[in-house]
C-alpha cells in the first residue's frame, strides 16, 4: 500500500468551513492540538504523546497547504516530544520529576540569538528553494515554535509568551492558507496558554523558584 492510498481518506472533506473544504486529517489535528494544549497546562505528561500524534497530522496537513516550513517542524517537533516526555518524567534533580522555573537571562540571550538567525535563514531558504507565498511569517512561526517547545520541554514558565506570540501570528496565516479550522484551533489555544501561564506561574510560589 503506497503513501497516498494511506492518505486519501485522511485528505477527504469531512465538512466545509466558511466555503472551505475542511479535511478529515485538520479534524484529527485539530482534537489532536487541543487535548495536547491542555494537558500541557495542566502538566500532564500524556501531552507529549498526545503531541506526537498531532505532529503527524499536521506534517501531512502542512505540506498539502503548501507551509513547508511548519510541515518540516512537526517532524522536529517529533524528537523534541520523546526529549520533553523523559525531560518531564527523569529530567529533575536525581532524575525526579521536572518541576517548573524561570528563563536565565543566559537562557533569553541565546534564545535571541537562535530566533534571529534562524528566522533570517529559514526566510531565505524558503524565498529561495520554495514556492511557498508566506516566506516570513512561515519562518517566525516555526522558529518561535520550536524555542517555545524547547521551553516547554525545560518547563519554563516564559515558554507560555513564546507560544502566544507564535499563536497570534499563526491565526492569520492559516486563515490566509484557508485552514479555517485550524486557524480556529490557534484561537482557542491562545486560550489555552493563557491558562497554562496562569497554572505555571502558580507553581513558582516557593522562594527558590521564584528567585532561579
Amino acid at each position: 500500500m503506497s503513501l497516498d492510498q494511506v492518505l486519501d481518506p485522511l485528505r477527504a472533506t469531512a465538512f466545509t468551513l466558511f466555503g472551505v473544504p475542511t479535511s478529515r486529517m485538520e479534524v484529527i489535528g485539530f482534537l489532536t492540538g487541543a487535548l495536547c494544549v491542555w494537558l500541557v497546562a495542566r502538566q500532564n505528561a500524556w501531552n507529549w504523546p498526545i503531541g506526537i500524534a498531532n505532529n503527524v497530522a499536521f506534517f501531512a496537513l502542512f505540506i498539502t497547504a503548501g507551509i513547508y516550513a511548519d510541515a518540516w517542524l512537526q517532524v522536529v517537533y517529533l524528537g523534541l516530544a520523546v526529549y520533553g516526555w523523559w525531560a518531564w518524567l527523569r529530567g529533575g534533580d536525581q532524575h525526579s520529576t521536572l518541576a517548573v522555573s524561570r528563563t536565565t537571562r543566559t537562557q533569553w540571550q541565546a534564545l535571541a540569538a537562535v530566533g534571529v538567525a534562524g528566522t533570517a535563514t529559514l526566510t531565505w531558504i524558503l524565498v529561495v528553494a520554495t514556492d511557498s507565498t508566506v516566506p516570513f511569517p512561515d519562518a517566525a512561526t516555526t522558529v518561535l515554535s520550536l524555542l517555545a517547545t524547547w521551553g516547554q520541554a525545560r518547563k519554563k514558565v516564559e515558554s507560555w509568551w513564546l507560544w502566544i506570540t507564535a499563536d497570534v501570528i499563526y491565526v492569520p496565516l492559516y486563515a490566509y492558507k484557508g485552514l479555517w479550522l485550524t486557524a480556529i484551533l490557534y484561537v482557542g489555544f491562545i486560550g489555552l496558554c493563557v491558562i497554562g501561564l496562569r497554572s505555571w506561574r502558580a507553581d513558582l510560589r516557593t522562594p527558590e523558584l521564584a528567585a532561579a
